[in-house]
């Protein structure tokens, strides 16, 4: 999925929380309508069109700047093309995701000759993090936020992530890790990820409150049961009830595989993620 029409899948999956932050006023209804435009259809792939109340908000999600048409005469086009067909006050937004090159000119007009239109830019860089980390529909935005420090964003993120429920986790999870992809380094990204989502386990912190109530683990063969007993029950979260058969291939394994799957669980979805885990491993001891 590209950047952009991951953009627009969030939008239109909450249409009223995307109008509200552009517009910058609250909007409690707001439908989204068709993207193929008539007259020499067009097939609009990364634009969201919402009719709001007495008003359509079509908004745009941009990387970059350059496109064939360009975008003043695309926006023009649009407006024309809306307008035609629900007669209604329009505006228009583009979101930019990545900034330009250092000097490049971000218009927000097309004008020839006695022809003038306008349309708003939002810049993403620009942008208030604390609007995006407060709004779970808005969240995967913001590691592309305005900051000074942008691995501190990246972790302040991933504690926002971590504090959702469960059933929405996943999915956000994977929606902001790919939007942060457009800035931060991809193992960056996975490494605090990770690191986020095992420190901020309830099942990992109630490993630790047992282990402060006990005292230090006492030897290596301690640790690495306690390591095991955390990664069955992160398991059985995310994928359900473990055959006899998988616990068995799970307390066989040496100590490096097993935190080998400890990292490779928080990608998994079901059951079968993890018997595709032991397929992998299985034939590359044969090799």
């Amino acid at each position: 999925m590209s950047f952009d029409n991951l953009c627009k899948l969030l939008s239109e999956k909450h249409p009223e929380t995307f109008a509200s932050w552009v517009l910058g006023t609250p909007q409690r209804s707001a439908k989204v309508l068709k993207t193929e435009l008539s007259i020499e259809p067009i097939r609009a792939d990364y634009v969201t069109f919402l009719q709001l109340e007495q008003r359509i908000l079509h908004l745009e999600f941009q990387t970059k700047l350059e496109s064939t048409p360009p975008l003043p005469l695309r926006m023009l086009d649009y407006w024309v093309r809306l307008y035609r067909l629900y007669r209604l006050p329009i505006t228009q937004v583009v979101v930019l995701l990545l900034p330009p090159a250092p000097g490049t000119v971000i218009e927000t007009v097309f004008h020839v000759e006695n022809t003038r239109h306008e349309y708003r830019v939002i810049c993403m860089w620009e942008e208030n993090p604390e609007i995006f980390l407060n709004n779970e529909a808005l969240l995967p935005l913001a590691p592309l936020a305005a900051t000074t420090q942008p691995q501190a964003l990246l972790q302040q993120v991933v504690e926002r992530v971590n504090q959702l429920d469960p059933e929405q986790r996943p999915d956000i999870s994977t929606y902001t890790q790919i939007l942060a992809g457009l800035k931060y380094d991809k193992d960056l990204i996975r490494q605090i990820f990770r690191e986020g989502m095992m420190r901020e386990s309830v099942i990992y912190q109630e490993i630790l409150a047992e282990g402060e109530q006990r005292g230090e683990q006492r030897g290596e063969q301690r640790g690495e049961q306690r390591e095991r007993s955390l990664i069955l029950r992160q398991l059985t979260r995310r994928v359900g009830e473990l055959p006899q058969a998988t616990l068995l291939q799970i307390e066989t394994l040496p100590l490096e595989q097993l935190e080998n799957l400890g990292e490779a669980l928080l990608d998994f979805q079901n059951l079968a993620d993890l018997e595709n885990w032991f397929t992998v491993l299985d034939e590359g001891r044969v090799d």
